[in-house]
């Protein structure tokens, strides 16, 4: 059957319509020699998928192939992390300070990365509070407007990351109302989740019950709540710094009513057992400790920092959450007055 001049026109025009949005990158990343021969990866940003690799040689990372969008990536050196940027069609090479250069978008990153550092240089050299306060608040204006200007590349998503950070649920909301086109980002979905999940494990509300195991021994929270004492909870990590400042707080508490009904429990998230081990010998924590519990509490309680600290009752309702210091030393009494 043959197969008329028409017909193969048509057939290349639809094949050239289907493949229109890929264009090429080439991506040239500097290694040290110690990385010889280690695989380097692109990866998705907002989903952590691998979207290239090669192997390191001559000292270089060398990455080829086609993106249909430009996208926020990282470099990942052996599956650590090397550096942001923003993959989009071109040559794109990276210099000492492990920017990437020579394309449009990360190009236009890197001069608002810039602008930002010189702004923040006058905030640290001005000499009085009102100076400052004006300075942060040209910082805050800058960003915002950064943010509208790029509301339809990766650089904007990366500015609503960042500003999303900061925001309350209300703020957060508000934000994405104006610019709807984040909601897509999977980073964007789970920001929104753990909103969801803060206001239903909020203080007057049931708890949440979680499962967790480490070295074959299994901890569920409904163990331990609910069972008609007053329950503490600190949701912490042997690294971080805030966290071991609470345990001198906690450990004032847990001495003023360990014999009136209040029992204290240390749960480790985001931690390696052996280093959250080292912390509870190193800062002697008297309370029950569960090691290695990773995301599991922080994803069913919305916790995006910790330490959170959270009052359980003896039903189990949440009587307190969030709070730190005298706020938490204040909730406690109230909740335990006449024990």
């Amino acid at each position: 059957m043959a197969i008329s001049t028409k017909t193969l026109a048509i057939g290349a025009a639809f094949m050239a319509a289907a493949t229109a949005g890929a264009a090429p990158y080439h991506v040239t990343v500097p290694m040290s020699d110690d990385a010889e021969g280690a695989m380097a990866y692109i990866a998705n940003f907002d989903t952590g998928a691998n979207i290239d690799s090669v192997l390191v040689a001559g000292g270089v990372a060398e990455f080829r192939g086609e993106i249909d969008e430009p996208l926020l990536a990282r470099v990942l050196l052996d599956g650590e992390r090397y550096a942001t940027f923003i993959l989009e069609e071109g040559g794109i090479a990276f210099n000492k300070d492990r920017e990437a250069v020579g394309s449009m978008l990360n190009d236009r990153f890197n001069q608002m990365g810039d602008s930002a550092s010189a702004i923040g240089a006058r905030f640290q050299a001005a000499t009085s509070e009102d100076a400052q306060r004006a300075i942060y608040n040209e910082y805050t204006a800058f960003m915002d407007s950064q943010l509208e200007e790029n509301a339809d590349n990766p650089i904007g998503y990366y500015l609503f990351l960042q500003k999303a950070g900061n925001l309350n649920r209300e703020e957060f909301s508000a934000e994405l109302e104006k610019y709807p086109a984040f909601a897509k980002y999977e980073r964007v979905k789970l920001r929104k989740a753990s909103f969801d999940r803060q206001e239903a494990t909020a203080e007057g509300k049931p708890f949440a019950d979680f499962e967790i195991e480490h070295d074959g021994v299994k901890h569920r929270l409904s163990d331990v709540v609910g069972k008609g004492d007053y329950v503490l909870v600190d949701y912490w990590a042997s690294w971080c710094g805030p966290c071991i400042r609470q345990t001198e707080v906690i450990k004032e508490i847990y001495n003023e009513y360990k014999d009136k009904g209040l029992k204290v429990l240390g749960v480790a998230v985001w931690d390696e057992p052996e280093a959250t081990k080292a912390a509870v010998a190193k800062h002697s924590l008297p309370w029950e400790s569960w090691l290695n519990a990773g995301s599991v509490p922080t994803d069913i309680y919305g916790i995006t920092g910790i330490p959170c600290i959270i009052l359980y009752g003896p039903d189990g309702t949440i009587i307190s959450r969030d709070k730190q210091s005298d706020e938490l030393k204040a909730a406690v009494r109230e909740a335990l007055a006449g024990k």
